[in-house]
C-alpha cells in the first residue's frame, strides 16, 4: 500500500492535511467525501459521472495533471466560480505523483 499526502482547504478556509491511498482507484472527489470535508449532498452530487460541477476544486500547487477531457471542459464551462486552475475532483485519480498536492474546494454553486 502506498499513501500520499494532500492538503485540502475546505469551503470555510480550514486547511486539512490528509493521507490518500493510491492503491484503491480513488479520485479527489471521493477523498474529500471520505474525510467529510464538505457537507453531505454538496459535493459529488452526480457520483463522479462528469454530469455536475459540485466537485470543482482549485489546484493550488504546481503539479502536472492529466489534460481535461472534453466532458470535463464542457461541465466547467457551465459551472460557477470557475478559475484558470479549476478542475473536477472526480477526474483527478489519486496517484503517487500527486504527493503533496494542494487544492481548495470551490464555493458551492
Amino acid at each position: 500500500m502506498s499513501d500520499i499526502s494532500i492538503t485540502i482547504t475546505d469551503r470555510t478556509g480550514k486547511i486539512h492535511d490528509v493521507t490518500a491511498p493510491t492503491d484503491m482507484n480513488m479520485n479527489l472527489m471521493e477523498l474529500i467525501r471520505s474525510y467529510e470535508l464538505a457537507p453531505e449532498g454538496t459535493i459529488g452530487v452526480c457520483g463522479g459521472m462528469v454530469m455536475c460541477a459540485s466537485c470543482q476544486i482549485y489546484i493550488t500547487s504546481p503539479h502536472k495533471l492529466p489534460e481535461k477531457t472534453d466532458e470535463e471542459e464542457a461541465m466547467l464551462s457551465e459551472a460557477f466560480y470557475v478559475e484558470g486552475h479549476s478542475r473536477l475532483g472526480c477526474q483527478i485519480n489519486l496517484e503517487g505523483d500527486l504527493n503533496e498536492l494542494k487544492v481548495t474546494i470551490a464555493p458551492e454553486g
